[in-house]
């Protein structure tokens, strides 16, 4: 495990950072042990695209993809998605860490740092969505101060852009958490 100094510094990843932010998400959600409880392994397919990132990005120019180097030149380390989705709530979704670095700590590192971004916006909650059958990412963030609150959102099915999944019960829980 590799001991964090100070809090992770996130910056708005440039064009040229995509292919990296891409990488590095299809490595955490999709390269892991079958059994881990971060992956998503019953998803056959990449997890996001560069054309379908950029396409995030330009389609929602309030939104924040974040990366977290550990120095300018180092590779990304982390990342994580930030969108305004009213009131003072901030949508966060694809938080990654490095594949290498998972169960590290690091991974807490990054939210806190997430959270902390939102409340320098101006933010005072944060609403994600998490696959249902994902229990222990559902206890991760539980852990950390979400809950996981009635209401649900499709999964969707026949759009293959996201992978294609091997089962056909899935669907979003919807977490949220104040931020004080």
């Amino acid at each position: 495990m590799t001991e964090l100094t100070q809090s992770p510094t996130l910056t708005r990843a440039t064009d040229a950072e995509v292919p990296q932010v891409v990488a590095l998400m299809n490595r955490a959600y999709r390269d892991g042990p079958a059994d881990a409880w971060n992956s998503e392994s019953w998803i056959q397919g990449t997890r996001i695209t560069e054309s379908l990132l950029r396409e995030q990005i330009a389609g929602n120019r309030q939104g924040y993809q974040l990366v977290w180097r550990r120095s300018p030149d180092a590779p990304i380390h982390g990342a994580v998605w930030l969108a305004p989705a009213g009131d003072g709530i901030w949508y966060l979704g694809s938080l990654s860490i490095d594949l290498s670095e998972q169960n590290s700590g690091h991974g807490r590192d990054l939210l806190a740092a997430a959270e902390q971004w939102v409340r320098d916006q101006g933010g005072h909650g944060i609403r994600m969505t998490v696959v249902n059958i994902r229990a222990g990412l559902l206890a991760w963030y539980e852990r950390r101060g979400y809950t996981v609150t009635d209401e649900t959102e499709p999964f969707p099915y026949g759009d293959d852009r996201f992978g294609v999944p091997d089962r056909d019960d899935l669907y979003f829980l919807v977490l949220t958490k104040q931020l004080v």
